[in-house]
């Protein structure tokens, strides 16, 4: 039997906008159950997810293998669908790294980065995926570059709304344009929480998080929990919430004790009715296990 578990991400973190990732504990676990006539993919997700060739599982990995055998697959999944945990990130990645485990000749993981990417779009989601961690990553004349950075003692407490917001809507809130002065701020912004960030300068980071440029303020009309959660976290001494992804999740990174009092606190607003989760940091990204 062959199994492949897939980490949450979280992207986006603060200026870090289509570039810095974070792999979190939340899995989504993908079982070969065994060889089947047709592809078929049991899962929990309800009728709009399809169960045939055309999940998006069993199309990226026959992107990455045309000619691979059909397989009956049973998907289990923690995360959240379109909130901006990389639910489509970690879909895609299970299906290459299916592919890459039943290939032959299986291929390197620089091509994985590469192929995930094209799929996405972006690689900040898919690249933590796979690598996990904490990851620095972009695509330059269609090469993926990405770099994993230390990966940071921190917890995360995740807010997730109950309402989705589309990445459409959400990428379609962002300006055309961007003055020249605000872009500086915010590539310099950016830089300072990368060099933060390799330096283990974990306070720094966590201030920098909340300093973005490039989205936060475009997209917060879209998301009025940001707002409550970061003053709930500022009321109690605590830096480092952002959007993670294109929303509407929101993140918090920090000690696990003062992410705790945090959601003790925002669990008694009353307009604060989406799940949440405290999750660790996952260091190892995707796993594939044979037995």
């Amino acid at each position: 039997m062959l199994t492949i578990s897939v980490p949450a991400t979280s992207a986006n973190l603060g200026p870090g906008f289509d570039s810095i990732g974070l792999a979190l504990d939340l899995q989504l676990t993908l079982t070969v159950v065994a060889p089947s006539a047709t592809w078929q993919v049991s899962h929990p997700f309800g009728a709009a997810v399809p169960t045939d060739a055309t999940n998006l599982i069993v199309k990226t990995a026959l992107t990455l293998a045309p000619d691979l055998p059909p397989q009956h697959l049973k998907v289990q999944s923690a995360i959240p669908l379109a909130r901006g945990l990389g639910s489509s990130s970690t879909a895609i990645v299970a299906g290459l790294a299916l592919a890459n485990a039943l290939m032959p000749e299986p291929v390197a993981t620089v091509e994985l980065l590469q192929l995930s990417t094209q799929l996405e779009g972006h690689p900040d989601n898919v690249a933590p995926a796979i690598l996990g961690g904490l990851v620095v990553a972009t695509a330059v004349h269609q090469q993926v570059q990405a770099v994993q950075l230390p990966t940071p003692t921190w917890f995360a407490s995740v807010y997730v709304p109950n309402e989705p917001l589309l990445t459409v809507a959400s990428r379609a809130a962002l300006p055309t344009d961007l003055a020249y002065t605000q872009a500086i701020t915010g590539s310099s912004v950016a830089n300072t929480l990368v060099a933060a960030l390799a330096m283990k300068n974990w306070s720094l980071a966590l201030q920098l998080l909340e300093a973005d440029q490039f989205h936060e303020q475009y997209r917060a009309q879209l998301v009025p929990a940001l707002a409550i959660v970061r003053q709930t976290a500022h009321a109690l001494g605590i830096v480092g919430t952002y959007l993670s992804g294109a929303g509407p999740t929101i993140v918090t990174l920090g000690q696990r004790a003062d992410l705790v009092r945090l959601q003790q606190q925002l669990q008694q607003n009353a307009t604060l009715t989406g799940q949440y989760y405290l999750l660790p940091i996952d260091a190892t990204g995707v796993k594939i296990n044979k037995f």
